[in-house]
């Protein structure tokens, strides 16, 4: 995906976890952070604490969804999401992408994988990869200073 491509329609997954929502519920209120993650991918858990406490600091003013992106037939067992989601403390909802449908739409090939979009829907960063939640605070908190002073 390119920057300041539109977000993509939030349609064909095989699943929702804890609650369903649509890119137009996301998009004019505030920006939306969707994180791609896999049960299979050790570094997605290991950032999911950080992820999870940049949910909670942000609560307010950003959405937060999460997408699972299987890596292999194993992964698509919705019980196995569901445990490790519990275990990992994913609140926010989860997109189940077992036909790939939004990865694809994503153009992602990377879990786990951050795409920033402003209040508009328009994406604004991404980075793949464990140990990016530093760059991710400073581009999240550029949308929201570019949003609080409109």
């Amino acid at each position: 995906m390119k920057l300041r491509s539109p977000m993509p329609d939030l349609s064909g997954a095989t699943a929702w976890l804890n609650g369903e929502v649509s890119k137009n519920q996301l998009i004019g209120s505030k920006p939306t952070l969707i994180h791609f993650w896999s049960v299979s991918c050790g570094l997605c858990k290991e950032a999911m604490p950080e992820v999870n406490a940049f949910r909670d600091q942000y609560k307010k003013e950003l959405n937060v969804i999460a997408v699972h992106m299987p890596r292999s037939e194993k992964d698509m067992d919705l019980t196995d999401i569901k445990e490790v989601a519990a275990q990992h403390d994913i609140t926010q909802p989860i997109f189940v992408d077992n036909d790939m449908k939004l990865t694809d739409a994503f153009d992602n090939q990377y879990v786990p994988a951050y795409y920033v979009f402003d209040k508009d829907g328009q994406l604004r960063h991404f980075q793949a990869g464990g140990s990016g939640m530093k760059m991710l605070e400073k581009r999240v908190n550029r949308v929201l200073d570019e949003m609080r002073n409109a």
